[in-house]
């Protein structure tokens, strides 16, 4: 796990300062505290950050081949590596270290760019081919790692892991991109395909960009993308035994390190699982940690307790107070832009927690994505069963009046909160579920923005995004073009920014095994009834896991980080929320009506309605905008 960063001249060689690729590099010290070094050559320069996982004394970057013909900065982790080189070495290749950062220029000069094909593991990385004088990007298949990338006005491109080492560049204009702005109050994050400074990209995930000197910048190219078109005939007991196998292959491939390593603990079936099967591979006690909350229904620290006990981990429990509102200039820090997830807050302590022990930590995330396991993936297919027995010539005047005048209820037990149900179903499949995993919804963000914001964004809408990617899905049922939205959009948007951020931020590197593609791939392809049934999402994972898991870990219900964010603008972030409305970096900018704003914050304080979710965001808005605009 590391940092990269580097400039490449697009049209004439002209040389690359290596001062300029260091401050790149020192925007983002956490990122790789062991090491770092910077090459250049006319027209380019590639800096790196090393947070030693492998090879701990040979695998230094930027590393290139003998006759310097190719040079590559590499963030993250080939798993298979060994397989790959080993294969290469068949092939008459001669190798000059152990680490996985040399497969990747060997592989390019066997294989050209399909190399990337070859490849299981979580990475970004830059290669130079000074023969083709050409710069090839290329991010991992889900975007575990990230990668951002922008053209300069004296014809250069400029990369790295953080926007803030792109913005560490003295040509980087900084100025706001208004659509960014629609998306994060639509979403909380600001997705992969935007950026919050105008001009900055996102490579995607399972993309790569090819840029030649002396052509213009091309789009960026997918080599790989999920399918939920084809359904798997297999007999049950034989999907259990593959998922079995391939959560097997998926785990102990990363549990390869010259560094301790670990596991998040949740008590949660995901983290649990994985946690079982390390525990299965290692002959030494797992290193398992949990965080705890000392508010008892936020707590989940028995069921982490018990596991720990199952397996006999080397486990070890901290308990935090929910009120961890002290984090909030640390998180604005890490994220570059707004970034609204408030479970962002207890994932930095638990890897804080994770740090004193271990350098490398794998985690559950990506489980509920692959194997359908939210709420909102039940939620669509009854709403979608239900659309489908009502004609929409009755079903939207009928639930839109309904939707309308239904009380918003945000306090209430979850079977009367009824008005945004409603709502969906009077829209269509694809606006529902946008409508789902939103945050603020349309007509509350037109509220908000100032008539001048509204008209300088025109007909753009945030949720526009997943109605066309669920439209666009190669898929057959409505679960599978919700859980492909999902994978391409929200997963690497929240669940992966934040899980990168926050380990980054105290320099750990976390891996998540449930994301191995080919186990995605497995997942996409299981018939509806093996993701959910009834009530119960991740459906063949908890049975493919109970030999391995209690029921009472298996079958719970979902908790997940929660803080309680409302109560905090009611206490002792009651004057951050008086300041979002005057005074305020975002109040700088005449995007919102300030009187709204004031509305928001009043009502809230005053216990007339539940804004603490919106002012949340808006306040971490305000911190964005601060460090990136210097409001």
């Amino acid at each position: 796990m590391c940092g990269i960063a580097g400039i490449f001249h697009l049209e004439t060689a002209k040389p690359v300062d290596p001062a300029r690729v260091g401050l790149m590099l020192d925007a983002m010290p956490w990122r790789g505290p062991d090491d770092s070094g910077v090459w250049t050559a006319p027209g380019v320069g590639l800096g790196h950050l090393r947070l030693s996982i492998i090879d701990l004394g040979s695998g230094t970057q930027p590393m290139l081949t003998e006759d310097d013909s190719l040079a590559v900065v590499f963030n993250g982790e080939i798993y298979n590596f060994m397989e790959v080189r080993a294969e290469l070495e068949a092939k008459g290749h001669v190798f000059r270290t152990q680490s996985d950062t040399e497969v990747i220029l060997h592989g390019y000069r066997q294989w050209g760019e399909a190399c990337v094909e070859k490849f299981n593991g979580m990475f970004a990385f830059a290669l130079f081919d000074a023969r083709a004088q050409a710069l090839w990007l290329v991010r991992d298949r889900l975007g575990v790692k990230p990668l951002h990338y922008a053209l300069l006005s004296d014809g250069s491109l400029i990369f790295g892991s953080e926007l803030k080492s792109l913005l560490a560049h003295p040509l980087l204009r900084r100025a706001p991109d208004l659509s960014a702005v629609e998306d994060y109050l639509a979403y909380g994050y600001v997705p992969d395909d935007a950026c919050m400074v105008a001009g900055v990209r996102k490579l995607g995930a399972g993309e790569t960009l090819r840029i030649v000197r002396g052509r213009p910048l091309p789009q960026p190219q997918r080599y790989w993308d999920v399918s939920f078109a084809d359904r798997s005939r297999a007999r049950p007991e034989a999907l259990e035994e593959e998922m079995v196998a391939l959560m097997r292959q998926a785990v102990r491939s990363r549990m390869v390190a010259d560094v301790p390593l670990g596991a998040f603990l949740s008590g949660g079936v995901d983290s649990s699982s994985v946690v079982a099967l390390m525990a299965e591979a290692s002959k030494q006690a797992v290193k398992t940690c949990t965080i705890g909350f000392d508010v008892r229904e936020l707590d989940e620290t028995a069921y982490a307790d018990r596991v720990a006990r199952r397996f006999a981990t080397d486990h070890r429990t901290r308990i935090v107070s929910p009120d961890d509102y002290g984090l909030i200039d640390t998180l604005a820090l890490h994220f570059d832009e707004p970034f609204a997830d408030a479970s962002a807050l207890p994932t930095y302590r638990v890897c804080e927690l994770a740090r004193e022990k271990v350098t490398v930590a794998l985690s559950g995330d990506g489980a509920d994505e692959a194997f359908a396991g939210y709420r909102r993936h039940r939620f669509q297919m009854q709403g979608e069963r239900l659309r489908g027995l009502i004609p929409a010539s009755v079903r939207r005047p009928l639930f839109g009046t309904l939707g309308r005048y239904y009380p918003k209820a945000d306090w209430a037990p979850r079977p009367l909160r009824a008005k945004s149900t409603l709502l969906e179903l009077a829209g269509e499949g694809g606006e529902a579920y946008a409508a789902s995993v939103g945050v603020t919804p349309h007509a509350l963000r037109q509220r908000l923005f100032s008539p001048d914001m509204k008209a300088r964004l025109g007909a753009y809408r945030a949720e526009d995004r997943y109605v066309r990617m669920m439209a666009e899905a190669p898929a057959r049922d409505p679960l599978d073009r919700a859980q492909y939205a999902d994978i391409r959009i929200w997963l690497p948007g929240d669940i992966l920014t934040k899980t990168d951020r926050m380990s980054m931020a105290v320099s750990l590197e976390a891996r998540e095994p449930l994301l191995d593609h080919r186990l995605v791939e497995f997942a996409a392809r299981l018939p509806v009834a093996q993701r959910i049934r009834g009530n119960s999402g991740k459906y063949l994972m908890k049975k493919a896991m109970e030999p391995f898991l209690p029921q009472d870990i298996l079958y719970r219900p979902k908790m997940g980080f929660v803080t309680p964010i409302s109560a905090w603008f009611r206490g002792p972030l009651a004057g951050e929320a008086t300041a979002i409305a005057g005074g305020s970096a975002l109040a700088k900018t005449g995007w919102f009506d300030a009187k709204m704003l004031g509305k928001v914050a009043a009502d809230h304080k005053a216990g007339l309605a539940d804004h603490g979710r919106l002012l949340w965001q808006l306040l971490m808005l305000d911190k964005a905008l601060a460090r990136l605009f210097s409001l």
